[in-house]
């Protein structure tokens, strides 16, 4: 009964039963295989709370840092966590998978390690991969496929790696070519093979002049595999590049005045390409939109009453946007139809800080994690979150008529 193959079996065996004991459908799906209306307009209405998830060993008192869903398994939704400073005992860094198709109360996957898990994805082509980026600056792989709570994998604690807190976590490339790259609050960039960690395959140090970035935040935009934008403490944004003659910092983006929490390109695919555009947070209290052909904001949304901890596009209307704020207040946007006022603004049942938040893959829920380790499962309705055909071109008009608002405005001084 010891054995590696009898518990195995016995975690496997006891997910399959609280599923069934759930409810009425296909219990016995394999995760771990290749995976060959209504026009009312209150807030409650348009963003309706679905369920929430949380532990009572493994989340309370554990802050959320991060979310991904499976590329192959859009209800599995990963969730990492902070330390909890009250269980001393207990693993620094958790990251739990969630199962969104049954109403099951307990996590898919339990993982841990020694270090709070700042940031964390899954492997987009290896859907049993689970990558953490933690605050020691261990890079860490867990597989959901082993029977193993503790990580497979770890990087190195050298200076051939990262040594500070890794924030920023992705997998970008192709099925074929692809690679994992991380960045650290000292502003080295590492990239690596899933195959191997033990050494990074390349390192790039993100300095301003002479200057180390502090990052923050990172983001590519859909399809990108070189050039991204990150977020710093000092609160100026950057455009960067993995390769070429301008590897490294490019252009900076000032108009924040705190440290950058939040950044997120336009990656909606439609009648027009808004890969340009950006959106950032900050604890300077505002939501900031840009053109990355421009060095200062083309808008900046000044709704909130606190920090804003996190904002995200939504993945396929190229007007709306989310963001979370230290009230615990969700915001929605869309600014075809008001940059002043949101059209969904909802105060959260938490008395703690909303701090991260991901939109699903069809723009149809938002994920919000709060700095007492709940994660809310929020539905929007269709008319919220579905754009119609003509979005695209009413968007234009509205960042044209930003656009010469900005390029007419002089600075302020």
């Amino acid at each position: 009964m010891a054995s590696q193959d009898f518990r195995s079996f016995f975690d496997s065996a006891a997910r399959v039963i609280e599923k069934a004991l759930s409810e009425e459908i296909d219990v016995g799906f394999p995760y771990c295989g290749d995976g060959s209306g209504d026009s009312g307009d209150n807030a409650d209405e348009l963003l309706r709370l679905n369920r929430v998830f949380e532990d009572e060993r493994w989340t309370r008192n554990r802050s959320v840092t991060s979310f991904d869903m499976n590329s192959k398994f859009p209800e599995l939704l990963l969730v990492s966590y902070n330390n909890n400073e009250e269980a001393p005992n207990e693993p620094e860094g958790v990251v739990l998978i969630w199962n969104k198709k049954f109403s099951k109360t307990s996590p898919e996957y339990i993982f841990h390690c020694q270090s709070p898990v700042m940031s964390a994805c899954f492997a987009r082509f290896q859907p049993n991969l689970v990558l953490g980026g933690t605050y020691s600056g261990q890079i860490v792989a867990w597989d959901m496929s082993a029977g193993k709570r503790t990580p497979i994998q770890r990087s190195p604690l050298s200076a051939s790696a990262h040594t500070h807190p890794v924030y920023c976590l992705q997998v970008v490339g192709t099925q074929n070519a692809h690679n994992l790259i991380s960045i650290a609050t000292d502003g080295k960039l590492c990239s690596w093979s899933l195959d191997m960690l033990s050494q990074p395959q390349d390192t790039l140090e993100l300095q301003q002049k002479t200057k180390t970035v502090a990052v923050t935040t990172m983001s590519f935009a859909l399809g990108e595999v070189n050039n991204f934008l990150v977020g710093s403490e000092e609160g100026t944004l950057y455009s960067s590049s993995r390769h070429g003659n301008k590897a490294g910092i490019n252009e900076a983006y000032e108009g924040h005045h705190g440290p950058v929490t939040g950044l997120d390109c336009n990656k909606a695919v439609g009648q027009g390409d808004f890969s340009h555009l950006f959106i950032s947070s900050s604890t300077d209290w505002t939501v900031k939109l840009w053109n990355n052909k421009l060095s200062k904001p083309l808008y900046s949304f000044d709704n909130a009453n606190d920090y804003v901890f996190d904002v995200k596009w939504s993945p396929v209307h190229p007007a709306v946007f989310a963001s979370v704020d230290a009230m615990g207040r969700i915001d929605i946007w869309n600014i075809n139809t008001d940059t002043e006022v949101p059209i969904v603004s909802l105060q959260a049942n938490t008395r703690t800080a909303l701090n991260c938040l991901q939109w699903s893959s069809n723009g149809r829920e938002l994920h919000i994690g709060d700095c007492d380790g709940k994660t809310y499962i929020y539905d929007l309705k269709e008319k919220l979150a579905v754009p119609h055909t003509e979005e695209w071109k009413r968007l234009n008009d509205t960042l044209n008529e930003m656009q010469q608002r900005v390029t007419e405005t002089p600075l302020a001084v």
